[in-house]
């Protein structure tokens, strides 16, 4: 049986909720996760209001939509980042200007994320961790391995409590491994798992982020395979043209002179057969969640498209060897 294909409504939150489940099963998608903001779905509303409950998903299956994941990447984010003026349009407004209120608020959004996931009959939350070392990335004023493993040990002492609530609610949290994250690649990832023992603790795997970092996506998934909880297919190209770097140069997503930009599934270099291949091997039988990502192409055309790449490159692996008929 094939994995459903989802579209995840993080990058759609300027449309009406309905409208996009609309828009998503005219293109065809077996379902949403749903981004827990711009209107899309709000947690705290969803705790102590039945009806809202009962009114997405009524919505979701008057358009055949199904749901198996909803997203609050933005208030992730502020758990363990510092939370400066940047971070403020993620948070409510009475908690600006302070990093450890907001701090607080991410702590306890997440926690209801969990009861409301349960709530929903959902068994996934996608997300961010923050970091508060991201900016250590590059070691300059030098910093020390004592430093880096206290970032890490600091994010998973912020996180555990956390993941206590989704593993009492019977709900996995699963990271999306991406720059500002304190898990950004393979060897970081490998390293938050010795600080963060939950079992409610994962990864949504998104090869876009590793690809144009130079890492060969389908690694990932063989070297986690127990942990990939979630799946997004999204693309990015490389463009090195002897000027620009994959550093992006502080030139805006979309600009040609950018060392490598998000583009529509199957526009770019990600090779999405060996991934599936991995997928297979792994046993990861979950959503395929098309995160639609480019800013040269029309979003509806890229959506629809996308949907149709996604059910044409996905494919079972083999319950038979192709010469098991050949023995005499």
């Amino acid at each position: 049986m094939l994995r459903p294909v989802t579209l995840f409504t993080g990058q759609w939150t300027d449309i009406p909720f309905e409208t996009i489940c609309e828009m998503a099963s005219e293109w065809g998608y077996e379902g949403l996760e749903i981004a827990c903001w711009g209107g899309h779905f709000d947690v705290r509303r969803a705790v102590e209001d039945d009806e809202y409950i009962r009114n997405r998903l009524e919505t979701l299956d008057r358009y055949g939509l199904k749901l198996w994941a909803i997203s609050n990447h933005q208030a992730g984010q502020l758990v363990a980042s510092v939370n400066d003026e940047r971070f403020d349009r993620f948070a409510p407004s009475e908690v600006h200007g302070s990093p450890e209120k907001m701090r607080e608020w991410a702590i306890e959004e997440m926690k209801i994320t969990a009861v409301v996931a349960k709530r929903l009959g959902v068994e996934i939350v996608t997300g961010f961790t923050g970091s508060p070392i991201w900016e250590a990335w590059y070691a300059f004023p030098p910093i020390g391995d004592e430093a880096i493993d206290e970032g890490f040990q600091y994010t998973a002492d912020l996180w555990t409590p956390i993941l206590k609530v989704f593993s009492e609610n019977g709900v996995k949290f699963a990271l999306e491994v991406h720059p500002t994250e304190i898990a950004f690649d393979i060897h970081s990832s490998k390293k938050l798992l010795e600080h963060i023992k939950e079992d409610s603790f994962g990864f949504n795997f998104d090869p876009s982020h590793l690809y144009w970092q130079g890492i060969e996506p389908h690694l990932f998934i063989y070297d986690f395979a127990d942990k990939i909880f979630h799946v997004h297919v999204k693309d990015a190209a490389i463009n090195l043209d002897g000027r620009s770097g994959i550093l992006g140069s502080h030139i805006a997503f979309g600009d040609a002179r950018r060392g490598w930009n998000f583009v529509s599934p199957g526009r770019g270099g990600v090779d999405f057969e060996l991934i599936i291949r991995a997928l297979n091997d792994v046993g990861y039988d979950g959503p395929l969640s098309v995160e639609w990502e480019d800013n040269g192409m029309n979003r509806e055309y890229g959506a629809r498209e996308a949907f149709e790449l996604v059910k044409k490159m996905d494919f079972p692996k083999s319950d038979i060897a192709f010469d098991a008929s050949m023995k005499l």
